[in-house]
């Protein structure tokens, strides 16, 4: 009876033991596994936070005459400009000048046909282009001889010196700097008209305000 008592109390004695064991040998594996999960969290939670965004996509220069800061792109340093006020005209003159009408005179050259007026700036009666705003402004124009005049001063002139002026014209343009109010129209110099003009024409628009 002693000694199956000793062997009784023996066994639970190995089982404990080897339990154990068997919990320490199984003890550092998870502490390693648990801290190398643990260890890659933090390492993917570094990167995203350091790490730059890349954005991809497209970008478009826009120019117009009315750029405006939209409070909800801020963020993101986005500048929406508004078209609402583009600036542009076109006016030719289908009938001719006779020799008679401005022989030996300087007079402005009047357009009795206005194409385009967007932003309604060209006033057609007086066949002159008045500046809404302070900008750089481009103009060309398509006529036999004539000055392209700013505020009463020539600043461009073409000429066309062949004997049959219906059958040749000149042509020039500009970027004129402008201030608000300031206007732009055609002059002609004086005795330099021959005639034929029914081919004239007047352009301008707003490249970019100031």
């Amino acid at each position: 009876g002693g000694a199956g008592s000793e062997r009784s109390g023996a066994q639970p004695g190995r089982a404990a033991r080897e339990r154990r064991e068997r919990g320490a040998m199984r003890g550092p594996g998870l502490g390693l596994r648990l801290g190398l999960l643990l260890g890659a969290a933090w390492l993917a939670c570094g990167q995203n936070e350091t790490e730059p965004i890349v954005l991809e996509g497209k970008c478009l220069v826009v120019c117009d005459s009315n750029p405006t800061s939209d409070p909800t792109g801020t963020a993101l340093g986005i500048s929406v400009r508004s078209g609402s006020a583009k600036v542009a005209f076109s006016a030719i003159r289908s009938t001719n000048h006779e020799p008679s009408e401005m022989s030996n005179r300087t007079m402005i050259i009047y357009f009795d046909q206005v194409l385009v007026n967007i932003g309604s700036n060209f006033d057609s009666e007086r066949s002159t282009f008045i500046a809404p705003r302070k900008g750089i402004y481009s103009f060309n124009f398509h006529v036999v001889k004539v000055s392209l005049m700013l505020n009463g001063w020539p600043v461009i002139s073409a000429f066309a010196g062949d004997q049959d002026v219906t059958r040749e014209a000149a042509s020039n343009g500009v970027l004129i700097q402008m201030e608000k109010g300031d206007r732009a129209y055609l002059k002609l110099e004086r005795g330099n008209l021959m005639g034929g003009w029914k081919y004239s024409t007047f352009s301008g628009f707003l490249v970019f305000p100031l």
